[in-house]
């Protein structure tokens, strides 16, 4: 299950979709993400799901990794489909003492799994075509006005970056504790979900620990190469926005509106 959480993994691959400026992956995946929610109806999920497999293809990512960040949220997606399954109102399908199926639910239980699916990879396609390096600027670009009131807009997309960036880091650490703990004879996989939950408690001081002493190190390598914060700070590669840039706001605003149309005309 830990090798299945690939969030905050950059793959750098040659494609049209790692050639975008970060401000415009951000902003579209922030507009999808929306768009997502506002959206109603077979034909306009559809159109959602076909605009996630086509930047999948664009972008030379394989689906096994996407299919493999969907992974961690299967037990969430059916938990959700079965509270909408078994308590929205409607015709009645199935019954069984207070518990029953309606027509309705099904329905949104469907959409509700989709929905959860094409977030998910969506925000995966994000960190999976962009340098944690470019996504950190792009949040300190886009936040830059609210720098005027004296947020820290700086060290919050610092922040935010070093947290997606050791998410991988911090679970090969859990895999390797956990491994350690296997040899010296500890079970993880059997029992009840209480019994499991127990087992992993000595998981967690040495993962804790770990966490400390990365941090640790990184706060004093930065200390060394004299950082101080964003203010005169220079960057190597500026952001720069070009024609690909602008087909690829145009191509979305074109398929937004279509999955608008079809949320109205075919609900």
């Amino acid at each position: 299950m830990l090798k299945d959480i690939t969030l905050g993994q950059y793959f750098p691959v040659e494609s049209p979709v790692h050639h975008l400026d970060a401000r415009t992956k951000l902003i579209l995946s922030f507009a999808f993400i929306i768009v997502l929610f506002l959206a109603h109806g077979f034909w306009a999920y559809v159109l959602c799901a076909a605009g996630v497999i086509g930047v999948t293809l664009l972008s030379r990512i394989r689906f096994r990794m996407l299919l493999k960040s969907l992974k961690p949220i299967a037990f969430l997606a059916v938990f959700t489909a079965l509270l909408n399954m078994l308590y929205t109102p409607g015709q009645i399908l199935w019954e069984f003492w207070i518990f029953h199926i309606t027509k309705e639910g099904l329905v949104t239980a469907v959409y509700m799994v989709v929905r959860i699916m094409l977030l998910v990879a969506s925000t995966s396609l994000l960190t999976y075509t962009t340098s944690p390096v470019a996504l950190t600027d792009a949040i300190e670009n886009l936040f830059r006005p609210l720098s005027r009131i004296h947020l820290p807009v700086h060290e919050f997309a610092m922040m935010m970056t070093i947290a997606l960036r050791f998410i991988p880091t911090l679970i090969e650490e859990t895999e390797k504790i956990m491994n350690a703990q296997k040899a010296r004879g500890a079970d993880f996989e059997s029992g009840n979900l209480l019994k499991r939950a127990k087992a992993l408690v000595p998981v967690l001081v040495p993962l804790f620990v770990s966490a400390f002493r990365r941090a640790d190190e990184l706060s004093v390598a930065m200390e060394c190469r004299l950082y101080r914060g964003g203010s005169g700070r220079t960057r190597l590669k500026e952001l720069k926005m070009g024609k690909n840039d602008g087909a690829a706001y145009a191509v979305t605003c074109v398929f937004f509106v279509c999955v608008f149309v079809l949320t109205r005309m075919l609900p």
